[in-house]
This record gives structure tokens, C-alpha cells and sequence, in this order.
């Protein structure tokens, strides 16, 4: 089983909250969301596992069980090309939990008029496979999303 826990300081409310109905609907995949802190940041992994997707707005980290976890840092923020977001790592980097991936402020996104809500998502799995998945709470990073089997 993996744990995947919070990348972010912020609130937990559950994927169906995500204003992108490509999130909300779970088509990604199952999962939930943090509505985060409006201040600057840095995303940690929520796995331990290697970075096998890396961009400022998104990044994928798969465990040794194989499991995708997807830490998407707000809503259409892949169109502002990068501004408010400094990747510090590389794509194939082994990470553990906890480790930063990108640094981020939010409030850049919310004045360019997107959405700063982090949906963390697994990654071909399917909503069976998840349990105790938290979609309300104040959540700081580390702290446990959902388990999957």
C-alpha cells in the first residue's frame, strides 16, 4: 500500500471542488485537492519515488510499486509559461517524501485570474483502490492524502 501524502500547506476539498471538470470528474484519475496557502511555497514530493514528469505547473512522482502521483499546482497555470514557478530538481531524479520539487507562489496565479487549487491525483488507478482520501481539513506537507492499494 502507499500513502501519499499532502505537497502543500492549504485545505483539503476533495477533487468534485476542482474548477476544471477534467479534475473534477476524476477522469485524470482519483484522488483529491488542496486549496492552498496564498503565499510562496515549495511542493514536496508526496511519495517517495522518481520524478518521471517535470514541469513549473505539474510533476509526477512513480513509487517502487509503480504508482503515479500527480501534484498539479493550480488550474490552467501552464499558460503562464512558467511565471511564479522555479523547478528545483530534474526529471529523473530519485526523490524521498517531503523532498522540494517546485518552488510556487500562488497568489501569481490568482492574479492572473487562475485557480490556485492543487489537485493530487493517482495516476491510473481507480477510485476503489483508494481509501481514507481527505476532501476537508487543514493539511500541511507530510500530511497523509489517501492510502492506495
Amino acid at each position: 500500500m502507499t500513502t501519499v501524502t499532502s505537497p502543500l500547506s492549504g485545505r483539503a476539498i476533495g477533487l468534485t471542488a476542482v474548477p476544471d471538470p477534467v479534475f473534477s470528474g476524476a477522469m485524470v484519475g482519483p484522488g483529491t485537492a488542496i486549496d492552498p496557502v496564498l503565499e510562496p511555497s515549495v511542493a514536496v514530493a508526496p511519495v517517495d519515488g522518481i520524478v518521471v514528469s517535470l514541469h513549473p505547473h505539474a510533476f509526477v512522482v512513480v513509487d517502487e510499486e509503480g504508482h503515479g502521483v500527480l501534484t498539479h499546482l493550480g488550474i490552467d497555470t501552464v499558460q503562464l509559461n512558467g511565471d511564479g514557478f522555479e523547478v528545483l530538481i530534474n526529471k529523473g531524479d530519485t526523490v524521498k517524501r517531503g523532498d522540494a520539487i517546485v518552488r510556487w507562489d500562488p497568489a501569481v496565479a490568482v492574479a492572473a485570474g487562475k485557480s490556485p487549487i492543487c489537485p493530487v491525483v493517482a495516476l491510473e488507478a481507480t477510485a476503489e483502490s483508494l481509501s481514507a482520501v481527505r476532501e476537508d481539513g487543514d493539511m500541511k506537507p507530510g500530511d497523509a492524502l489517501f492510502s492506495w492499494t
